[in-house]
């Protein structure tokens, strides 16, 4: 088995913890190898999380070392796909593929860009629509459309970010994709942010909250909300009562499947809980995964 090390480039975005959680942990705001992978087990983990950090910071000690095996994109559920492959131009976010009864997808947020990458995508069926969160996961919206001959959407807040989208989503009220998919406008990371519902049961909330391994909960990041924490507050009560769903599927933090009845009720905490937290500088070093 290959030997792996952090190197100085690691921008602590959380993505490979999350692929290899008991390989790779964090130490002043880095990622470091906790311990090298002892089955193939972990040794898929560990590449897995290679492939999906976005600076390509876990490397190999040896420079004889064999590529890494790549697992994506990677089944969450039967329903969602995880595409890793992180783009720096999305701060790391993760990105989803969401397959739908009538075996085409839809893509959530944006992987790195690549021909390559788009056509692996597509076998997993045609890809309709590509689904901006927000600005921050933008970058490559319009190429990614582009080569599937999808339908662009972004919510009319952010709009300056992809002025070129197909569907601009207006307003606060909620809108449908697709049958079974909802866009629910929420902003407060960004103006423009959305969290995009499937079929009560997937919830692919963007940077609007994730699950926190640190709370063992539901959490917003307020130390990296860009636009307002108090609108965000607003959103979060205005909308948490709506929602059901068993999965929160974020674009940074951790993911999480629960029964829809606890998701509820901590969604509702969450919104509680948000309601009490006022603006503070931004500052990457006070996020806590």
């Amino acid at each position: 088995m290959d030997e792996w090390y952090v190197d100085g480039r690691c921008i602590n975005c959380d993505v490979a913890r999350q692929l290899a959680p008991e390989l790779i942990g964090e130490a002043d705001g880095k990622s470091y190898i906790r311990r090298q992978p002892r089955d193939e087990a972990e040794e898929r983990s560990m590449h897995a999380a290679v492939l999906a950090c976005p600076t390509r910071s876990i490397r190999p000690l040896s420079e004889h070392a064999g590529r890494p095996l790549d697992p994506f994109p990677l089944a969450l559920d039967d329903r969602v796909l995880l595409c890793g492959h992180n783009s720096q131009r999305t701060a790391g976010a993760n990105a989803y593929l969401l397959l739908r009864p009538s075996g085409t997808c839809m893509m959530i947020d944006t992987p790195r860009w690549s021909r390559a990458l788009a056509d692996r995508y597509t076998r997993s069926g045609p890809v309709t629509d590509v689904l901006l969160t927000h600005r921050d996961h933008a970058a490559h919206g319009r190429r990614y459309a582009d080569r599937f001959g999808a339908r662009l959407w972004i919510h009319e807040g952010d709009l300056d970010a992809a002025p070129d989208a197909d569907r601009v989503i207006r307003g606060l009220d909620p809108v449908e994709i697709g049958e079974g998919v909802v866009a629910h406008p929420l902003p407060g990371h960004t103006r423009g942010s959305v969290l995009y519902l499937a079929d009560d049961r997937y919830c692919f909330s963007g940077d609007s909250f994730y699950w926190s391994r640190t709370a063992g909960d539901l959490a917003v990041v307020d130390s990296v909300t860009w636009y307002s924490i108090e609108v965000l507050a607003d959103s979060l009560a205005r909308t948490a009562g709506r929602l059901r769903f068993e999965w929160v599927l974020p674009g940074h933090g951790d993911r999480r499947r629960l029964p829809a009845d606890e998701m509820s009720r901590r969604l509702l905490g969450l919104a509680e809980r948000t309601r009490l937290l006022r603006p503070r500088p931004i500052d990457f070093a006070g996020v806590r995964w």
